[in-house]
């Protein structure tokens, strides 16, 4: 048997149900005021949570043998050509620095206690390593191959020896002393596109580079003019969180 809800007494129905009306109203009206453009917005984005971010000069966590060492990757891995500049001129090398001398670095957000076991690939990598320790460890391994192979740093190899080093990495046909290649390999390429393709404010996409390349127009406050306009170049210049102004709405 359905139980019916229960008012409080002396209260009926009807008006319960008026009361829930008008509540619904008063919460749409307010959600329309907040995205509604009546002058200049009282706020700033991440005001209240505010990126990580770091304007010290010159490398914070790389040494200047890792700092070379990928530069001379992000360059292999996003080659300059007639649609952008490369990954180190677009500041992929120094995005990562950041990322890795901030929080990121230590995984100081994550649950980072054993035990630690090979988990499958949806659930990504498993390691105790924090990513700190993986690009300090699999930097130096990596350059100990290419001594051992070559007599040479990575950063001395032609582009196309790296390239054929960086394939064998992606394909786990070369294995280091003391660190799994493929592991290395995967770190640095998403870590590579995270720097090509984020905010500028986290110090990769120099210039805006790769949004410039697609058109997108990035951080802008309000896009609703547009919504409905497909497929056609709106001309708009990118916008980066760092430069967001209420001047700057379209």
């Amino acid at each position: 048997m359905k139980k019916r809800a229960k008012t409080l007494p002396g209260v009926t129905r009807r008006q319960v149900l008026t009361w829930s009306t008008l509540g619904v109203a008063a919460t749409v009206t307010r959600a329309a005021d907040a995205v509604s453009l009546k002058g200049s917005p009282g706020w700033t984005p991440f005001s209240d949570n505010p990126p990580e971010t770091f304007d010290q000069p010159g490398w914070l966590f790389f040494t200047q043998e890792e700092a070379e060492t990928v530069e001379a990757i992000v360059d292999r891995l996003i080659p300059a050509d007639e649609l952008s500049v490369g990954g180190k001129e677009a500041g992929c090398a120094q995005f990562i620095d950041r990322q890795l001398h901030g929080f990121y670095g230590t995984f100081e957000r994550l649950y980072m206690e054993g035990p630690f076991q090979k988990g499958t690939t949806e659930q990504g990598d498993q390691s105790a390593l924090v990513p700190q320790q993986r690009y300090r460890q699999g930097l130096a391994a990596l350059n100990r191959y290419v001594q051992q192979t070559s007599k040479k740093s990575f950063k001395e190899l032609t582009p196309q020896q790296q390239d054929a080093l960086l394939e064998a990495m992606e394909a786990g046909k070369v294995h280091f002393e003391g660190f799994e290649a493929q592991s290395l390999f995967l770190e640095v390429l998403n870590n590579t596109m995270e720097g090509f393709f984020a905010d500028p404010i986290y110090g990769g996409n120099r210039d805006m580079a790769s949004w410039k390349m697609l058109g997108f127009p990035g951080a802008r406050y309000d896009y609703r003019p547009y919504i409905e306009r497909h497929n056609e170049d709106l001309h708009l210049e990118p916008i980066s969180i760092g430069q967001w102004k209420a001047k700057d709405k379209p």
